[in-house]
């Protein structure tokens, strides 16, 4: 059964297994407005928690996706890089960026889940 968490730089990760789904919030593409170029990093890349995954540009403004936990990039979405306006549309859901395998599943717990993170975002409105 897979569970999402959520950071407080508004990625989220949807686990399965040993396997994380990485993308942005809807809060986040709210507010970045009309997303326009993403960088997405390369297969096999091992990542740190919280570290620089990818970018993503926007009418607005340019913005860096942080690896939730650390692991090795085992799939990216192509899909994301050919249209970015996905992100606009199903931030989510089909638009994530990439997948890792964890190296520590223990990172997860320093992470909220929907209700906490639903708060923290009320917080800032």
């Amino acid at each position: 059964m897979s569970k999402v968490y959520f950071t407080k730089e508004h990625e989220w990760i949807k686990v399965d297994g040993e396997v994380g789904t990485v993308g942005i919030t809807d809060y986040a593409q709210h507010a970045l407005g009309d997303v326009v170029f993403i960088e997405l990093p390369e297969s096999g890349k091992t990542m740190s928690k919280g570290g620089e995954a990818a970018v993503v540009e926007s009418v607005k403004a340019a913005s860096e996706v942080f690896s939730p936990v650390s692991g090795q990039i085992v799939a990216v979405n192509q899909a994301i890089v050919d249209q970015p306006a996905l992100v606009n549309e199903s931030p989510e859901d089909g638009a994530w960026f990439f997948q890792l395998r964890l190296v520590d599943a223990g990172e997860l717990a320093g992470l909220m889940e929907r209700p906490a993170y639903d708060a923290y975002v009320k917080d800032l409105e």
